[in-house]
């Protein structure tokens, strides 16, 4: 049987095909399929599937899963199925990532189904999909299963990489059109010929795409170790799409306590399509059955790979070392014909991390001496890291929004405290906004010279009750002091400069004590940064010493604000995967 589904009906025992839309993050109905088999099912599994494809590919598995006591959802990813959205474009790789996050939280709302029982099966492009939304919002699901994962797409002609972002820059919504057919995928006829009548499969994907998938898949590889669930990986011998190499680094470097590996030496890549796919769902189920409700996870309050990579970045390299070398010649030409631009020269003055190298950074436009400093600054604003931090911006200001409607919503008065920060452009800009409902705000610093240009430009906006006061966000006893107790608290671009998880922790639990239950807490996190090395071997920070930065799996952060009694409710993602903001709530004691 099939029909719209409405939540809140009661399912009957016995399988219960169904078809339903939910709300994305911007507004777009996404379609999905489940297949319920009872209310008394303990379990839940949702399937993504393979780019070009959707989710009515996935009924057989689904239907094995359903038999093995399992209710079952399948998205079509957007820009796919009967989703919205051009085919093959589905506005940009990260867009997949925040559509599943909203999937998981529409399954929360709509059917009671936490994270930590699901168990995340996907496939090919869809594989990647899952990964990153289990390591760039720290989702505790259940299991993760990845079915021939596309980490690494065969493209066969040489250079592929950098002509598509040649083509990208001059053709922002260019497309090409896949090669595959369906013969590379499977060798069962029937269903080769079955991929080649389905009206709803399409060969196109889009240039930002297939390079937000590329670019997905280096840094998952490179961050494996931030997953802390167990993995599963299943990897086609017989691959003409997709790289197993890169399925292995990955594996690899997975230091979860639970991961298994399977190799399919026979078999094509459309793994769940293929001659032996029964031997495929067996393992698939197998391996689920396994996991144990108890099975250790790592310690997510303290990611040893990343913390370790502090402690490196700490040291110099060896004087032998080419590196070092490189670093000097870098920073050497920073030092020189670098501050041609006004963002290098403020950065070499007051430090790249200061106030006014952030207002740089955050206005975005290119100056300098010349044209060749406007050029360098250009370059210089371009960086993945600084694009990074105008989006987490335009983040931190959708959660204050958030934030304050649902504290607005609910009667409550809106007491901001600003834990860190420095002049504050961005609260003053919410301030603004909401200056009916926010009665009061104090923002704080440990810099006197932040705090008086936070104060003329508060006097410049005219916002007469924000205040700023010199605090030290890691003295939990001055949070006793605090008056009018906050209901809203942020604290942005902080913890990622401390790598020690104790004080973040003591930090957090302050904070905790003297919020009531309902305050609201805005976070930021740092997961994952390409430039981690080039910004403290070369870079200095306002202090005038070497930049380093401690990255955080996202499950880590969320794990020390959890601790400290805060409950996640929502996050926010760049297109990158670099920087994070996150809404949570003061949970009872």
């Amino acid at each position: 049987m099939t029909r719209l589904l409405d939540p809140a009906s009661h399912i009957e025992v016995g399988v219960q095909k169904c078809e339903s839309t939910f709300a994305a993050d911007d507004g777009q109905q996404i379609f999905y399929r489940s297949w319920k088999c009872s209310e008394a099912a303990v379990r839940t599994a949702i399937l993504v599937h393979r780019g070009h494809e959707h989710s009515g590919r996935l009924g057989e598995l689904a239907e094995a899963l359903v038999g093995g006591g399992w209710n079952v959802f399948a998205v079509d990813l957007r820009g796919h199925g009967r989703s919205p959205g051009e085919r093959g474009g589905g506005q940009s790789f990260a867009q997949l990532v925040r559509d599943l996050d909203s999937f998981a939280r529409h399954l929360h709302e709509h059917y009671q189904v936490e994270a930590q029982d699901i168990d995340l099966i996907a496939h090919s492009v869809g594989a990647v999909v899952a990964a990153a939304w289990v390591h760039d919002f720290g989702a505790p699901v259940r299991s993760l299963t990845l079915v021939a994962p596309a980490f690494r797409v065969r493209l066969y002609v040489p250079l592929a990489i950098p002509g598509l972002r040649l083509m990208k820059a001059i053709r922002p919504r260019s497309f090409v059109k896949s090669y595959v057919k369906p013969g590379m995928l499977t060798g069962d006829a029937e269903q080769a010929r079955n991929y080649a009548a389905d009206p709803l499969i399409f060969r196109q994907i889009s240039v930002p795409m297939l390079l937000g998938l590329h670019d997905a898949g280096t840094r998952l590889i490179d961050s494996a170790s931030a997953i802390h669930v167990p993995v599963m990986v299943l990897s086609a011998g017989t691959d003409w799409v997709v790289k197993s190499s890169a399925q292995r680094k990955y594996f690899e470097r997975l230091t979860t306590h639970t991961k298994q590996w399977r190799d399919y030496p026979k078999l094509r890549h459309d793994l769940l399509h293929e001659t032996d796919r029964s031997q495929v769902f067996s393992d698939i189920t197998a391996f689920l059955h396994g996991i144990s409700e108890s099975d250790d996870r790592l310690d997510t309050q303290r990611d040893s790979e990343k913390a370790a990579a502090v402690e490196r970045l700490k040291h110099p390299l060896p004087i032998w070392s080419p590196r070092r070398w490189m670093w000097a010649a870098t920073r050497g030409f920073l030092k020189t014909i670098g501050r041609l631009s006004a963002g290098i020269s403020l950065g070499w003055r007051e430090g790249f991390d200061a106030g006014n190298s952030l207002d740089h950074v955050y206005r975005n436009k290119a100056t300098g001496f010349s044209p060749l400093g406007c050029l360098i600054d250009r370059v210089y604003l371009d960086s993945a890291g600084w694009r990074g931090i105008r989006e987490r911006r335009e983040h931190l200001a959708a959660a204050l929004d958030d934030a304050v409607r649902t504290l607005s919503n609910r009667g409550q008065s809106v007491q901001l405290m600003d834990m860190a920060s420095g002049p504050g452009r961005y609260v003053l800009d919410a301030v603004k906004r909401h200056e009916s409902a926010i009665s009061h705000a104090r923002l704080c610093d440990c810099r006197d010279s932040e705090l008086e240009r936070g104060r003329a430009l508060a006097a410049e906006m005219g916002l007469n009750h924000v205040i700023y006061e010199s605090r030290d966000a890691f003295d939990p006893q001055a949070m006793h002091m605090l008056s009018p107790v906050p209901t809203l608290a942020i604290v942005s671009g902080l913890y990622e400069l401390f790598p020690d998880n104790g004080m973040v922790q003591r930090s957090l639990n302050g904070l905790a004590t003297v919020m009531k239950p309902g305050g609201m807490l805005i976070y930021t996190n740092q997961p994952w940064h390409p430039q981690l090395e080039f910004i403290a071997r070369v870079l200095t920070n306002r202090e005038g010493v070497p930049w380093v930065m401690r990255c955080r799996s996202q499950a880590e952060m969320d794990g020390l604000v959890a601790r400290a009694g805060f409950t996640k409710m929502r996050q926010w993602m760049g297109e990158d995967g670099i920087f994070t903001v996150s809404l949570a709530m003061r949970s009872q004691p």
